[in-house]
C-alpha cells in the first residue's frame, strides 16, 4: 500500500509518500512556513508526489498529524487529509504529534519508557507518557511543569519535544534526550500511521480552547422585557 503523509501541526508543512509493503519513503516536501499553511499544503503535496513517481488514483490511505499543536495548522491538515480520503475512497488516519515524537525518543533509546512534552503556553505543557513498547500509558492531557517533571522521574521516562528541556533542567539532574522539536519527521507518521492501519476518522487534538474570544465591547447588554414598556 502507498500512503500520502501530511504534517500541519507546527511550523512545517510536510508530506511524503510512503510504500508501506516495501517499508520505504518514496518522495517528500518539507516547508518551514511558521504559518500560512493553507495557502502551500496542496502544492507541498503535489511535489511530493511528483517525487515519489506516483498519482493521487495510486494511494491506499492518507496520514495527518492531528496535534496537539497549531489550532489553524491542524484544522488545515485534518480537512485536507480527510477531503482526499472521502474524494479517493480510502481511509484517513490520524497521529499525534506525540506519539509521533515518542516514535522517535524509542528509536533513540530502545526499551524505555518515554515522556513527550510540548510546550503550550499559559504555563502549560501538553504530555502523554509512553511505556517501553510505545503503548499510551497516560495523556495527551495538559499538565504543569511540576507535573512533568514528577511524571519523567517516576518513569524514568527518555524525553522528547519542546519542553524536554524544561523538563531535564526542573529535575535537576541528566535526562536521556530525544528530538526537542514540535513536531516528528514527516516519515514517521506514515511508518506510524501504515501500522496503525484504519480506524476512526481523524480529528484535531485540541487540549484547549481557542485562544479567540468575544471582545467584552462588543456585548450587548441583556435586556429585561419587563421595562420600558
Amino acid at each position: 500500500m502507498k500512503l500520502l503523509a501530511i504534517d500541519c501541526a507546527a511550523n512545517l508543512c510536510a508530506a511524503c509518500v510512503y510504500d508501506a509493503g516495501a517499508a520505504k519513503e518514496l518522495g517528500r516536501e518539507v516547508r518551514d512556513l511558521g504559518k500560512g499553511h493553507a495557502e502551500h499544503l496542496m502544492a507541498v503535496i503535489e511535489t511530493a508526489m511528483q517525487i515519489g513517481g506516483i498519482g493521487y488514483l495510486d494511494l491506499g490511505a492518507v496520514a495527518v498529524s492531528i496535534g496537539p499543536g497549531s489550532f489553524t495548522g491542524l484544522r488545515v491538515g485534518v480537512s485536507t487529509a480527510r477531503g482526499l480520503a472521502l474524494a479517493l475512497r480510502i481511509p484517513a488516519i490520524g497521529v499525534t504529534t506525540l506519539e509521533a515524537l515518542a516514535a522517535e525518543g524509542a528509536s533513540a533509546f530502545p526499551g524505555r519508557k518515554v515522556l513527550a512534552a510540548l510546550d503550550a503556553g499559559r504555563e502549560e505543557i501538553h504530555a502523554a507518557l509512553y511505556d517501553e513498547a510505545l503503548a499510551e500509558t497516560y495523556g495527551p492531557s495538559a499538565v504543569t511543569l511540576s507535573e512533568a517533571t514528577s511524571m519523567a522521574m517516576d518513569a524514568e521516562a527518555v524525553l522528547v519535544g519542546t519542553a524536554a528541556p524544561r523538563i531535564a533542567q526542573a529535575a535537576g539532574r541528566v535526562s536521556d534526550t530525544g528530538p526537542v522539536a514540535a513536531t516528528a519527521d514527516i516519515a514517521t507518521y506514515a511508518k506510524l500511521a501504515a501500522a496503525k492501519g484504519p480506524g476512526e476518522k481523524p480529528k484535531p487534538l485540541y487540549l484547549r480552547g481557542a485562544d479567540a474570544k468575544p471582545q467584552a465591547g462588543f456585548i450587548l447588554p441583556r435586556q429585561d422585557k419587563g421595562k420600558g414598556r
